[in-house]
């Protein structure tokens, strides 16, 4: 199977110099695991690790960086179920109810997506995660509790397998971070 990648377009106004093609090569695969990512990189740049962090900043807020977040191997954590509940909530009450839901620690992602009629009738998404089946299908029904979603059609599905979890790669790269 041939797989195409796609790179996003930057922004009209993005100038990238040759330092910041580097850190974002360099930040693609993860930052370090140290007690001072920030300043490893900038090692491995000739950077300090003010500068590092500015540079990020910069580029996060010319949105050329349009996320950075933590990818979080749960399974390694020891919670080896999860699942995407998916919610029919009518249009006039998804925000409150979404609220609602995100309040809760368990539920780890939150977010509304046009229903793809008549197959698809959820607009309402939420990953929930536990060390097993029976501690998320509980978080599910403290949820339909204390949101009052006992009217809600819903689903329950369970993840089976795990593909890939990783961030987006721009630059191809074969740096390796450097232990510190």
């Amino acid at each position: 199977m041939k797989v195409t990648l796609r790179l996003p377009e930057l922004p009209a106004q993005a100038i990238l110099d040759e330092q910041d093609q580097s850190l974002i090569t360099l930040i693609q695969t993860g930052l370090p695991l140290s007690a001072t990512p920030y300043a490893d990189l900038g090692k491995q740049l000739g950077m300090d690790e003010y500068e590092v962090i500015e540079r990020l900043k910069r580029l996060t807020s010319e949105n050329i960086i349009k996320r950075f977040g933590v990818v979080v191997r749960h399974h390694e954590l020891g919670y080896h179920a999860n699942a995407m509940t998916v919610w029919n909530i009518p249009d006039e009450i998804v925000s409150e109810l979404g609220s609602c839901m995100g309040q809760f620690e368990f539920v780890t992602l939150c977010y509304r997506r046009p229903r793809r009629l008549p197959e698809w009738p959820y607009n309402l998404f939420t990953m929930i995660h536990g060390q097993d089946r029976d501690d998320v299908l509980a978080n599910i029904r403290l949820l339909i509790e204390r949101c009052g979603l006992d009217a809600i059609e819903h689903d329950v599905l369970f993840s089976t397998r795990r593909f890939k979890q990783r961030g987006a790669i721009y630059h191809k790269t074969n740096t390796i971070h450097a232990a510190s």
